[in-house]
């Protein structure tokens, strides 16, 4: 057989190793933090006292919250890693500490049993994903980027939220199964557990597959003198392109967390539909987002990026009243509103891993974006779930933090007019 009969074979097996290398781990990452929304309820009610269940329900939602403390801190350590080391070895990394989070919660002992000590390991365990997730997303998004294709960049990036809605889609289907196989008691007592030590597990997989993976051409043509480069000056010379993955991803992640992980529990806590219902409808929703994912991101690559972050900023801003306002207590409504909202979610979600990527050189790629983002995503998108549930049931004004959300997508749509039109752009400068 001749060398040039080997090469598509060579190529298809690598482009299947990548793709399924950074899925999985992207995918228990968002797994991750959606198991702990979706079973929030079960979370407060043994590992926090049960005298106050909204107080105990608010206590986990904080901890949710606190959580993303740590992202920013993971952004700056993962990104280093990936910028000095390799962006493989900063995912796999990642993937690996998550996975131990995971195992955490899933052994954690009862409030009853230990008391605060209960509350406490949840804590740690959510800081320790915390700093895992902050390194998880630029470390594979920057891999995935120097990857794929400049021509079909904006396709390859929607890897990133397909699989991680694959893994907010198991977790929320996981949850409708057990919901339905177990009674309320034997949930209480040990099926919440079960996500997490499935999460555990994936992970450890996750951290097999990643070791296999090649590390990109573009970090390896790297000069030497460019990987020893202080991060710190790079970061201040690059501090425009931070201020705009900022600028770009605050609408961004709380219109996601409020529509894409968050509504299923919201409305069986706040709206009081059947949990099992607001789960499947949920699934009918991420459904309709993954195959709205790679249409967007197809259309980017034929007639820009910006276009299409504007498409995703403004129609989520115009849509996120009515949909509200059309979800009052049945699981249809929150099916449809949700399916609404999330393609047009999926506008931006789909092609922003590229547009980060093409915003930096590849010296300063993984950190430029991981500590803005995950910044961002720690200021804003942790605290959404407690904002709205703060905002509604302990003060009664739910449309105070829908003003909220439609206001910083307006300023993610602004900030497209910052950026320059980086379609078909060359990375390996």
């Amino acid at each position: 057989m001749s060398v040039a009969a080997t090469k598509p074979r060579t190529g298809r097996v690598s482009t299947a190793k990548t793709v399924v290398g950074t899925g999985i781990g992207n995918a228990v990452e968002w797994y991750d933090w959606a198991i702990y929304a979706t079973f929030t309820p079960f979370i407060a009610s043994q590992l926090f006292s049960k005298e106050d269940p909204a107080s105990a329900v608010l206590s986990t939602l904080a901890i949710f919250a606190v959580g993303f403390v740590a992202r920013p801190f993971g952004g700056f350590l993962f990104g280093w890693i990936g910028d000095r080391i390799g962006r493989k070895s900063s995912m796999t990394l990642a993937v690996g500490l998550a996975s131990l989070g995971s195992l955490m919660i899933g052994v954690a002992p009862t409030f009853a049993s230990v008391g605060a000590f209960a509350s406490l390991m949840l804590l740690a365990a959510r800081l320790v994903q915390g700093l895992a997730h902050g390194g998880e997303l630029p470390s594979s998004q920057t891999y995935l980027s120097e990857m794929a294709p400049k021509e079909h960049r904006g396709f390859w990036a929607t890897l990133i939220y397909t699989s991680g809605t694959v893994g907010i889609l198991f977790g929320t289907l996981l949850g409708a199964v057990l919901n339905m196989a177990l009674s309320t008691e034997a949930m209480n007592a040990w099926g919440w557990r079960v996500p997490f030590l499935i999460g555990a597990a994936m992970g450890l997989y996750a951290l097999i597959m990643r070791s296999r993976l090649h590390e990109t051409d573009a970090f390896q043509g790297e000069a030497a003198t460019e990987k020893r480069a202080a991060i710190w000056p790079q970061i201040v010379r690059y501090r425009k392109q931070a201020l705009q993955v900022i600028g770009l991803t605050v609408g961004l992640t709380v219109i996601y967390y409020i529509w894409g992980v968050v509504a299923p529990s919201y409305a069986t806590t706040a709206l009081k539909i059947d949990r099992g219902e607001a789960l499947w409808a949920g699934v009918v929703a991420n459904i309709v987002f993954i195959a709205a994912l790679p249409v967007w991101g197809k259309l980017s690559d034929r007639i820009g990026r910006k276009k299409v972050l504007w498409a995703g900023a403004i129609g989520s801003a115009v849509l996120h009243f009515p949909m509200t306002w059309l979800l009052k207590d049945s699981a249809w409504q929150l099916a449809v509103s949700m399916s609404v909202m999330l393609i047009f979610i999926a506008a931006s979600a789909a092609i922003v891993p590229a547009v980060y990527a093409e915003l930096f050189p590849t010296s300063i790629r993984t950190v430029g974006v991981g500590v803005p983002y995950s910044i961002c995503v720690a200021v804003f998108g942790g605290t959404a779930p407690y904002l709205q549930q703060w905002l509604g049931s302990s003060l009664g004004a739910p449309q105070v933090f829908n003003v909220y959300a439609v206001l910083l997508l307006v300023v993610s749509a602004a900030f497209v007019f910052t950026i320059p039109e980086t379609k078909g752009k060359d990375l390996t400068h």
